[in-house]
Formats: C-alpha cells, structure tokens, sequence
C-alpha cells in the first residue's frame, strides 16, 4: 500500500493493512501512540525502569494480536488495554521485589518520617498512588489523571461504569487519607 500521508489513515485502516500483511502499517500505528502509551505505562507501573520492557511487550503481543481486535471498540482503547495488562504482568512478576522494597521502607518510615513531610505535593500524590489497590489506582489514573469519561474507562477496565464509580470514590477516599498522614505534623 502506498502510505503517502499516514494521517489520512485511520487506526483501523493501519490495523486492518497490517493484519493483511504490511508491516509498515502496524509501525505507522506504533508511531501514531508511543507517546500516549508511553504515559499509560509510566503512570501503571511501579517501578519506571521496567516501563520500556513493559511497552516492548505489548507492542509485540498487539502485533501478534491484530487479527483478534474486535472491530466494537477503538483501536486505541484495544491498544491501552494491551499496555496495561502488560505492565500488570510484570508487576505481578515482580512482586517479590515490592515486597522487599516494602518491607525496607516500613524500617526506615520512623527516620524518615521528617523528610516525607517535606516531600512536594506531586510526589506525594504519587507515592500515595501506589499504595492504592490496584483496582482502585487504574480508575483514579484513567478518569482522574488520563481523563477518560467513567464509561470509557470502564470500557477499558472490562467493568460496568457502576464499578469504575465506585473504585474511583474509594480511592479518593484513601488518597484523602494517606495524604493526611503525610502532611500531619509529627
């Protein structure tokens, strides 16, 4: 196919010429969301070191996967989805490591206790993230950070809209809290 201007394509087109055998495509539409899906991952993942291996995996997994889309969503929710469930893998993978890591930073909270209070507010925020249930972070992250609707996310989250509401008011509830532990004077 002749890619002249790639911006007159639509993701489908991308999809369904990679899916017909042109790899070109599939790198066009790589292109088209490495950014974004770059930023899904980062705010996914716990650790921003495994993010590249992350995007790598699901890139090749989406590549793999093309034939299977279902033509019911976008090809960009269908793309956030890969990125996501591949970062959930690796964090399960890794899960080990985390609980080492938490087990050394509940030894040093005592000491340290100081300087988290002076730790700014995005930082704060993040770290209060990751202490969220998973279920609750990835709504907080798609309605509150990313900015999807409650029915986009839930389309994303393979929930009904009822649950992504009501993730999302819980972990507010517990990001309201941690973070007024973080800024309680000792």
């Amino acid at each position: 196919m002749n890619w002249g201007d790639p911006e007159q394509f639509s993701d489908a087109d991308l999809l369904q010429a990679h899916i017909d055998g042109d790899d070109f495509a599939f790198t066009l539409l790589v292109r088209r969301h490495h950014d974004r899906m770059a930023a899904v991952a980062y705010r996914t993942m716990n650790d921003p070191q495994e993010v590249p291996d992350a995007l790598q995996e699901a890139w090749t997994k989406a590549h793999e996967m093309a034939a299977q889309f279902r033509a019911d969503s976008q090809v960009s929710s269908w793309l956030h989805r890969i990125v996501v469930n591949a970062c959930l893998d690796r964090m399960r993978r890794s899960r080990v490591r985390a609980a080492k890591l938490v087990a050394e930073i509940d030894t040093q909270l005592p000491d340290e206790a100081e300087q988290a209070r002076d730790i700014d507010l995005t930082l704060s925020i993040n770290g209060a993230l990751r202490l969220l249930p998973e279920d609750q972070r990835r709504a907080i992250l798609l309605v509150d950070v990313e900015g999807y609707s409650i029915a986009e996310a839930a389309e994303l989250l393979a929930v009904p809209t009822g649950t992504v509401k009501s993730r999302c008011a819980r972990g507010r509830l517990r990001l309201s809290v941690i973070l007024r532990a973080l800024r309680a004077p000792a």
